[in-house]
C-alpha cells in the first residue's frame, strides 16, 4: 500500500498491494506470514518456520500499509491504541502491533485462512489423531458432551474444533460466536456471531460475553464458540450449565490439567467473589472432555490428551486421562472407561463395550 488512505480492495487483485508478500498470500500451503519490520518476513509452511527474501522499502511502508487497513475495516489507530486485530478480504486474519509499543519496528502477523474445512480423515492422514481416536469423539459429538480444546498458538485448535463440529447432526441449531471468524460449519440452521471491539464509529463494543448472553435467548441447541480468553468464560459455562449440552470452545493452556487452571483463573477475573469450591463445581459439572493438541518440534500438530472431567471430591476436581499420545508409543489408550459413556448408549449409539479393554492397535 502507498498511503494510509489505500485500502485492500475486494477483487482478485488485492494480494497485489501487499508487495513483497503477495506470493506469500497466494500460496495455500503457507500458513502464516511474520512481518518483524521491514527486512525481517518469515512464512510458517507445513508446520516450518523460515526466513524468506522479501523485504520492504522501509518500516513507513508497514506502518502506511498498517493504517490503511485500520481504517478499512473501521479500527482506531494510533500512538493511544497501536495494537489491533482485524481480517483480510480472503478471511484470513491479521494482526499489527505499532510504535510506540512495538519498540524496533511495526510488526504484522497473518495467520492464513484456509479454504476449507479439514475432514477427520485428513487429521487421520495427517497423523493429529488416529482412527481409533476419531471414532471415539464422533461418540462425544453425537452424546452432546461440553468439550474444552486446549492448546497452544499455532497447535491446530480451530482445526479441530471444526472437525468436532462436524459431527453435530445436520438438523441442530448451532450459534456460534468468534473474535473473528474461522469456523467453516455447513449446517443449514446455524447462526455466526462476531464480536465488535475498538471501532472508529461510536457505537458501543459488543464482546464475546455479550454475545454469549444474547446467544441463549436465540434457541441454541449448542453453542461454539472460537476462543475463551476472559471474562466470557463464566457466561460459557453458565451455558454449558443450563442445558446447553454438547457446546465446545476452545483456549490456550500446555496440558490439559493447565486448560482447567486456567479456566479457573478466566471465571475468577469475572466473578471474584464466589468461593473456590462453588466455582471449581460449576466448572466440574460444566465441562466433560478436555483435548489437548499440540504442534510438535516435527510441525506436526497432534493431539496428545485427551481427559474426562468427573465430578468435584474435597475441592479438587477429578479428572482421569482417556487417551495419551508420546513419542516412543504414539497413540495409545490407558484402559479406563469413562463414566460418561452411559451417555452412548442414552443416545442411542452403538458403542463397543469393550472398546477401552481391547489391547490398543
Amino acid at each position: 500500500m502507498s498511503s494510509s488512505d489505500s485500502l485492500p480492495k475486494k477483487n482478485s487483485d488485492w494480494r497485489l498491494q501487499f508487495g513483497p508478500i503477495a506470493e506469500y498470500l497466494k500460496d495455500s500451503e503457507i500458513t502464516e506470514i511474520m512481518i518483524n519490520g521491514a527486512d525481517k518476513i518469515f512464512i510458517e509452511k507445513n508446520g516450518l518456520i523460515k526466513k524468506t527474501p522479501a523485504k520492504y522499502n522501509s518500516n513507513l511502508d508497514l506502518i502506511k500499509l498498517a493504517h490503511g487497513l485500520a481504517k478499512w475495516n473501521k479500527h482506531t489507530i494510533d500512538p493511544e491504541n497501536p495494537v489491533y486485530q482485524t481480517t483480510l478480504p480472503d478471511g484470513s486474519r491479521i494482526h499489527c502491533v505499532l510504535p510506540p509499543v512495538a519498540i524496533d519496528w511495526p510488526t504484522i502477523t497473518i495467520r492464513k485462512h484456509s479454504l476449507g474445512a479439514k475432514s477427520h480423515t485428513q487429521l487421520i492422514t495427517n497423523g493429529t489423531m488416529d482412527e481409533k481416536i476419531g471414532y471415539f469423539l464422533n461418540c462425544c459429538v453425537a452424546a452432546r458432551l461440553n468439550i474444552l480444546v486446549c492448546g497452544g498458538t499455532g497447535s491446530g485448535k480451530t482445526t479441530l474444533l471444526n472437525v468436532l463440529s462436524s459431527f453435530i447432526p445436520s438438523y441442530e441449531r448451532i450459534i456460534t460466536i468468534e473474535d473473528t471468524v474461522e469456523l467453516k460449519l455447513k449446517n443449514d440452521n446455524l447462526i455466526r456471531l462476531e464480536s465488535k471491539t475498538n471501532r472508529l464509529d461510536s457505537s458501543k463494543d459488543i464482546t464475546i460475553g455479550d454475545l454469549v448472553r444474547n446467544a441463549l435467548r436465540m434457541r441454541p441447541d449448542r453453542i461454539i464458540v472460537g476462543e475463551c480468553r476472559g471474562h466470557e468464560a463464566f457466561d460459557m459455562l453458565t451455558a454449558m450449565n443450563t442445558g446447553h449440552e454438547g457446546s465446545m470452545t476452545t483456549l490456550h493452556a500446555n496440558t490439559a490439567r493447565d486448560g482447567l487452571r486456567r479456566l479457573e483463573t478466566m471465571v475468577l477475573l469475572k466473578q471474584t467473589d464466589v468461593p473456590l469450591k462453588v466455582m471449581r463445581h460449576h466448572i466440574s459439572t460444566a465441562v466433560d472432555l478436555i483435548i489437548q493438541i499440540n504442534r510438535q518440534a516435527d510441525g506436526k500438530r497432534r493431539i496428545v490428551e485427551i481427559m474426562e472431567v468427573g465430578g468435584l471430591e474435597s475441592d479438587v476436581i477429578l479428572t482421569q486421562d482417556i487417551f495419551g499420545w508420546n513419542q516412543k508409543e504414539g497413540f495409545r489408550s490407558f484402559g479406563l472407561v469413562p463414566r460418561f459413556v452411559e451417555k452412548f448408549y442414552e443416545r442411542g449409539i452403538n458403542f463397543p463395550k469393550d472398546f477401552f479393554s481391547n489391547k490398543y492397535k
